[in-house]
């Protein structure tokens, strides 16, 4: 067993995390969920909608039962909806291929959507309590930063030797203590800015802290400035209090998710709005939403308008909400943002589940 693999265990046997809701009664698919929530996503922000994600779906037959509105419901403003979507597809692989169990083979776990190389070792070793490596983003700048690799982290080459080192440096018994451990000091000890060295059971074998560059390591590649997509929303409300949402059932990242009617031109919407029995027409004072994906920023400008009737011909991916309806169905951030603001006053507001 290797200094670094002992030090870890050992640490975490006192002061790791062993309370977190996947950890209790664990098992293969409380992992996976976990493990795919926690992409990209904070564990404070993950804990409440795994929560409620399991008491919906406790089982994986559960889940692969479900719809695919129903599932985006619960991951309403979780972000990245490709994982919520993906979630669902795998489930239905598993009830028809695996008699709805996770199977315990890298090979097939990354055969499944949504499923790479990290999270598959991630499922092994804390799931199953096998001999598997994972590369997360905490694990890797442990391992940048204990061996002191100055190339930039998000490079190919980088990659592959980082991939190299987390299987050498695999324990040949409890390994999902190893892997757990790895995590934990990257998240709480090992940190992006200010790492708390004086507390790190790796800092007295650590190359960059030894050489006082532990702040200057990871290393990324300079990234080109995000472009700027503008759109147009119109929030349309009738007398009962509903909103007019229509379904991104076009591919992209809110595929499947319900949006207020955009349009890419200001002189669109207001063509569009012309066409309404209007009753009482007034743009949102300073409701402009800034949101930012992983490729690009949408800058969104807004107008709200209250029609007189209930207008039933829509297209049949637009449909009117209701405050009990709209907790059924997936909603993005921004949206939800709005919608927030637009019912502030309500005590029934939309947001009872997000």
């Amino acid at each position: 067993m290797s200094a670094l693999s002992n030090n870890l265990i050992q640490w975490h046997k006192d002061k790791g995390r062993k309370d977190l809701p996947w950890q209790i009664s664990t098992n293969p698919y409380k992992v996976w969920i976990s493990e795919v929530m926690l992409q990209q996503t904070q564990v404070k922000t993950v804990i409440p909608y795994f929560e409620r994600f399991m008491k919906r779906y406790p089982t994986i037959e559960s889940l692969a039962n479900s719809s695919e509105d129903e599932v985006l419901s619960y991951w309403s403003g979780l972000g990245y909806y490709s994982r919520g979507r993906n979630l669902l597809k795998s489930a239905k692989i598993l009830k028809q291929n695996f008699n709805s169990k996770m199977p315990n083979s890298s090979e097939d776990l990354q055969a499944l959507p949504g499923i790479g190389r990290s999270t598959a070792g991630a499922i092994l070793s804390l799931g199953f309590k096998a001999k598997a490596p994972i590369l997360d983003g905490n694990a890797k700048r442990v391992l940048v930063r204990y061996f002191r690799i100055n190339d930039p982290i998000d490079l190919t080459s980088t990659s592959k030797l980082l991939w190299k080192i987390a299987e050498d440096n695999l324990p040949e018994k409890e390994c999902n203590i190893y892997t757990q451990a790895i995590m934990d000091v990257g998240a709480l000890i090992c940190t992006r800015t200010s790492p708390k060295c004086s507390e790190c059971p790796l800092s007295k074998n650590c190359i960059s802290f030894n050489e006082n560059k532990q702040n200057l390591i990871p290393v990324k590649a300079p990234k080109k400035e995000k472009p700027v997509r503008k759109v147009y929303w119109l929030v349309l409300k009738n007398k009962e209090g509903e909103v007019l949402l229509e379904n991104r059932n076009a591919k992209g990242v809110w595929q499947g998710l319900w949006s207020f009617p955009e349009f890419n031109e200001e002189e669109q919407r207001a063509k569009y709005a012309e066409q309404l029995p209007l009753s009482n027409p007034k743009s949102i004072e300073n409701m402009r939403l800034k949101h930012t994906f992983t490729h690009y920023k949408l800058d969104i400008d807004l107008q709200s308008i209250e029609i007189k009737e209930k207008l039933a011909n829509f297209d049949n991916n637009k449909l009117w909400f209701n405050n009990d309806e709209i907790v059924n169905v997936g909603i993005p951030s921004p949206v939800l943002k709005v919608l927030k603001k637009i019912k502030s006053d309500d005590k029934n507001c939309f947001l009872q589940k997000v």
